[in-house]
Parts: structure tokens; C-alpha cells; sequence
């Protein structure tokens, strides 16, 4: 199943660019710098600020006006172009700072085309206009579904200005061409994701004249300047003022135009698909639309670069986690800081109960819910205060000031004195004061506050040549039948722990076993080869406290079921908790009616790779 990986037009920008001065209005994310540190020239034009400052902008108009003059007839402007006047076609569904991108290209000269809405926010901002049909001498028709696809507006956009017979085309059937191109599309993307509406309504909202303009002016970038983000006006204007011919700068624009429309595309394509296809979940071909939200120190290593991008999928809006957690302090993100992040966020998310999850190298090493959150907090770490210094510690519920303050000054119990050092703290909130007092916990703890991550998503995992997709893990204990198959019940109490294990285990690389008792983790075994040694890993850790307790394996143990099985007995477990499947089911039933336990099988495995 192919992926189109589409990163954001947005992204490779602020990754080149890194370090260019930014004008304050219009370069409030460092993703649109390239545009401007790529075309920066020395020279100004007299009263209008090259930074597009608020002082910049108000003097626009007041050039404008004064070099537009009384303006040029329908007639000339029609044929303006091969009467050596420059053209640029504007037609915007968002009109953010249009007054400001019509009075600079008036006052450097251009004649302004424009479409309908765009036409008359120009006028009302006193740019002289010639609307498109004039040009076309054709009424736009359909409710405006077709405006701009006509010969006298496309032929001036994709003529080859190298090509004398391309020009004597345009010549003899009167077009003039185009040197700007500026259009956004219609906002189906959000008018999608604003909540239900018509499959007519959203059909409507499907552009058709604007992804092609916007690709006929990218395919000839070499005479045609196209934009479609309006944070690059200031760069257009000041390239233009510049007089250059800086073709890195017009590849840069063409390529965030054919990225804009593939991600427009990209959303159509998988609104209608789920329009059309209620039942099926894997489209024989899709896109993920990927924005870039941050570059990175390094990778998992420092020798590997790394970035870290948004998944822009319709299927994921709102739907929390990791990757929209609001950062409120401390030092910046690593790759491995959100691994570990994500890990400890989608087990903590899976309580209903106050809980906390301590994870280290994305393993939760300390699980445990109290009505309490303080105590639970105090259990979580105890449960392996070695593994949890310099981990990720995660809450279901808001940090107040009290719980702020235990995390502040709680000390590692291996020693009663050194204060537990945590690399992220993540929470769905925090109080004023909660936040205060943990932002005094050190500069660099990362705090963040993230949504609940939300469930039937579609999980991907890349591997050499391509990708896995398989629906997300949602299951938790009551979606499923704990079955006694041994002689002895377990007791409510055990029960209990053994539904607290089997979630705990969900969230352990394999092959894992949990211990676990009142609701905390005593003990956990991962990523072994052989499960015989996590399960020892699991009892060397929960140590005496293992004698009643409830253990949970991710898989059925395929050939030492007798040796694994007795010895988990022999330490005092309560009772057993596994998938079954074994072609020694028997044997281990036989095993823990011999000492006493409890058996259960929950017919689901739970691999994590």
C-alpha cells in the first residue's frame, strides 16, 4: 500500500532559513524565513520598509495612489502586458493582508486581475482593478465554478517567455501575460472538520480553478512568480523591488505551490474516500499530509539528523496526544523525549482512576492509581526509583500546587536525599499555581499539557521500502472475559489486579510480564528474548512484595510453560493472567491448581514491538 509522505510546504523553509530576520507581523513562525533571507536585497524604495513593518504598510497606499494615477482602461489592461506593463492575477478565498499585497504590486507597477470577492476587497482598499472577465470576455457562470479556466488567462500564465512562437500565439489571439500569480484555495479543510455537514456542501468547497492556476504559474516558475501563502507577501514584494532574477527563489515558491495543492488534494481524497467507503479502512492508495512543527538536535543519536512533523490527516484532527501538546517550559524537544513522551501519555491515558506512569526508553517502569494522586505519584516512583531518575512522568489528572510541590521536592528512595530528576513532566492541565512552582523545578524540565489521545485511529510504521497500517490497540479490561480455567477463583481484590496487570502489560515492549498488586506495579520484565527471563527480570524487581500479587504476560508461554508457570507459583503469585493458546494449556493449569492459583485466560494478546 503506497504512502505519500507530503511534508508541509511550510516546512523545508524554516529549516534552511534558520537564523534570517524575521519582520514581526509576518514572520511569526520561523517556517516562512526562507522566502525572505533568500531574497533580501540592498536596495529600498523610498518610504515603504523592507520589513513589512506596520510603519512599512501604512505608506503603501499612500504610494499607490500617488503612482497609479487615474489608472489605465479595461482596454489597456488587457494588453498590458505586451505593452511592456506587468500583470498579476490575485484570487483568494482567504484575503489575510490583501490590501497590503494589492497596493505594493500597484505601487511597483503591476496591473491588477482580479476574480469577484478579490476584486472588490482591492477596489475597497483603493487598488485599481480589471476584473477577469473583462479579460476573458466571459461572465463567470456556474456559481462561480468557472472564472478563470479560459486561454486568455492560462495562455498568459504558461506562455514560455523564451519561446518566440509561444509569444506570436499570444500575439495574434491579443493575451497579455502574467509575471504574479497569488491564489489560496477554498477552505475545505476546515470547513470539513468544522463539524457535520452536507456531502453537497462539502463537494462545494472543492476547488477546482484555483489548484489549476496554481499549478500552471508553479510549472512556468521561470517567468511567473505564484504565491499561496499570505505570510509570503513581504518576500514577493521585496524580491520584486529588488529587480533580481533569483531562480532558487522561484523554485522555492513553486515547489509550496505544488505542495499546498498535493496537501489540499491529499484531504479531499480522504474525506471522500471515508464518504464513500464506511467499512473499509485500508484505501488501496492514501497520502498523510505531514507538516514540519520543529527541526531537532539530533536523531535517536547524535549522529542522525531529525525533525519532528504533524500528521495534517482529517482523521486526526482533535484527536490529542503527543504531537498537539502544548510545551509550557523548559528545554527544547529531542526525538527520544517524544518517544518517551508518547509512551507514558497513551499508558497514562488508558486509567480512569488518578494515575501516574513513570517510563524510561519507552517502558513504564512505575504504574500506579489512587483516588490520591500524591500517593499515587510516591508509589509510581517507588516502584523502581532507579529506572525512574531522568524518566517521563505522566498524570491523568490536573497539577495542582500540592501535587507541583511533591514532584518538586520528592527525594529518591534509594537514598531519602537526592531530589528525582525528570526529564518531561506531562499532564492534561495545571493549575496557576501547580505550573508556577513546577516551572522551579529546574529550567530545563519539559512541561507539557496534552489531550487524551483518541481511540480507532489508524497506526503506520515505516519499514525499508514501506509501511505498516493496523488499527490502534483500544482494548482495554472491560472490553474483554477474564475465564478462570484453574480450580481456585481469583478473589475480587485479585481479579482486580489481575485487570490492572493486563493493561500494564499492554504498554511493555516484548516479550513482557507485569507484577502487580493494590493497583501499582511491583515489578516488570521487557524486551527479552525469552520470556522465562523477564518474567525473572519482573520478580527480581517487585522482590517480597510479588507473594499475592496478579502477574499478566503480553503472550502465552510457548515451550517452558511448566518451568515458568512453577516458578511464578513458587514465588507466591496470586494469580496468572495470559492469553492461553499454548499446546500446554494443561500442563499450566495443572501447575497452579498444584500451589493454589488462580489462572485466567483473556484470549488477547498483546505484542509491542
Amino acid at each position: 500500500m503506497p504512502l505519500n509522505l507530503s511534508p508541509s510546504p511550510a516546512a523545508a523553509a524554516a529549516k534552511v532559513c534558520a537564523g534570517a530576520r524575521a519582520s514581526p507581523q509576518h514572520h511569526r513562525r520561523g517556517r516562512h524565513l526562507l522566502l525572505r533571507a533568500l531574497y533580501r536585497s540592498s536596495r529600498r524604495v523610498p518610504g515603504l520598509s523592507s520589513s513589512s513593518s506596520a510603519a512599512g504598510r501604512a505608506a503603501v497606499p499612500a504610494m499607490a495612489a500617488a503612482e497609479a494615477g487615474a489608472g489605465a482602461s479595461t482596454a489597456t489592461q488587457a494588453k498590458s502586458s505586451a505593452a511592456g506593463v506587468k500583470q498579476a492575477l490575485i484570487s483568494l478565498s482567504d484575503k489575510t493582508e490583501l490590501a497590503y499585497l494589492g497596493n505594493g504590486l500597484q505601487a511597483l507597477g503591476f496591473s491588477i486581475i482580479s476574480t469577484g470577492g478579490t476584486a472588490s476587497s482591492l477596489e475597497a482598499a483603493g487598488v485599481n482593478v480589471t476584473k477577469v472577465e473583462q479579460i476573458t470576455k466571459f461572465p463567470e457562470m456556474l456559481d462561480g465554478r468557472v472564472k478563470t479556466l479560459h486561454p486568455s488567462i492560462h495562455g498568459g500564465i504558461l506562455a514560455r517567455r523564451d519561446q518566440e512562437h509561444h509569444l506570436k500565439a499570444l500575439n495574434e489571439h491579443g493575451i497579455g501575460t502574467f509575471d504574479v500569480v497569488v491564489v489560496n484555495l477554498y477552505p475545505f479543510y476546515n470547513k470539513v472538520t468544522s463539524g457535520v455537514i452536507s456531502f453537497e456542501d462539502g463537494i462545494e468547497n472543492i476547488d477546482i480553478g484555483g489548484p489549476t492556476l496554481i499549478r500552471a504559474a508553479a510549472k512556468n516558475h521561470k517567468d511567473v512568480l505564484v504565491v499561496v501563502d499570505h505570510e509570503d507577501y513581504p518576500a514577493l514584494l521585496e524580491y520584486l523591488r529588488g529587480k533580481q532574477d533569483d531562480q532558487q527563489f522561484r523554485k522555492m515558491l513553486a515547489w509550496k505551490a505544488f505542495q499546498h495543492v498535493a496537501s489540499y488534494d491529499s484531504a479531499v481524497s480522504e474525506w471522500l474516500w471515508k464518504q464513500s467507503n464506511k467499512g473499509e479502512i485500508f484505501p488501496p492508495n492514501f497520502t498523510v499530509p505531514l507538516s514540519l512543527k520543529s527541526t531537532l538536535r539530533y536523531g535517536e543519536n547524535p549522529h542522525q539528523k531529525a525533525a519532528f512533523y504533524g500528521d495534517k490527516s482529517l482523521s486526526l484532527v482533535n484527536a490529542g496526544g503527543i504531537a498537539t501538546a502544548i510545551q509550557h517550559h523548559g528545554k527544547e524537544m529531542s526525538y527520544n523525549n517524544y518517544l518517551d513522551a508518547d509512551a507514558a501519555w497513551n499508558c497514562v491515558s488508558e486509567f480512569e482512576s488518578p494515575t501516574c506512569v513513570v517510563v524510561k526508553h519507552t517502558n513504564p517502569c512505575g504504574v500506579a492509581s489512587r483516588q490520591d494522586i500524591l500517593e499515587a505519584y510516591q508509589l509510581a516512583v517507588k516502584g523502581d526509583p532507579v529506572s525512574a531518575f531522568g524518566g517521563i512522568v505522566a498524570f491523568n489528572t490536573i497539577i495542582d500546587e500540592d501535587l507541583a510541590k511533591e514532584i518538586r521536592e520528592f527525594r529518591s528512595p534509594t537514598d531519602g536525599q537526592t531530589r528525582m530528576f525528570y526529564e518531561i513532566v506531562v499532564a492534561p492541565g495545571y493549575t496557576e499555581k501547580g505550573l508556577e512552582i513546577l516551572k522551579g523545578k529546574s529550567k530545563t524540565l519539559r512541561i507539557l499539557e496534552a489531550k487524551r489521545s483518541g481511540k480507532g485511529m489508524l497506526s503506520l510504521r515505516q519499514v525499508s521500502g514501506g509501511w505498516l497500517a493496523q488499527e490502534s490497540d483500544d482494548l482495554t479490561p472491560e472490553d474483554i472475559t477474564f475465564t478462570t480455567v484453574s480450580e481456585r477463583a481469583p478473589q475480587d481484590n485479585e481479579l482486580s489486579d489481575a485487570k490492572f496487570a493486563w493493561l500494564c502489560v499492554k504498554h511493555v515492549k516484548s516479550n513482557a510480564i507485569v507484577i502487580a498488586k493494590n493497583n501499582c506495579m511491583l515489578g516488570m520484565g521487557s524486551g527479552q528474548p525469552n520470556r522465562l527471563e523477564s518474567l525473572r527480570i519482573a520478580f527480581r524487581k517487585a522482590g517480597e512484595d510479588a507473594k499475592g500479587a496478579a502477574l499478566a504476560s503480553d503472550a502465552f508461554f510457548p515451550f517452558a510453560w511448566n518451568d515458568a508457570v512453577e516458578e511464578a507459583c513458587q514465588n507466591g503469585i496470586g494469580v496468572i493472567a495470559e492469553p492461553s493458546g499454548s499446546i500446554r494449556d494443561s500442563d499450566a493449569v495443572d501447575c497452579c491448581n498444584k500451589y493454589g492459583v488462580s489462572l485466567l485466560f483473556t484470549g488477547v494478546r498483546h505484542f509491542r514491538h
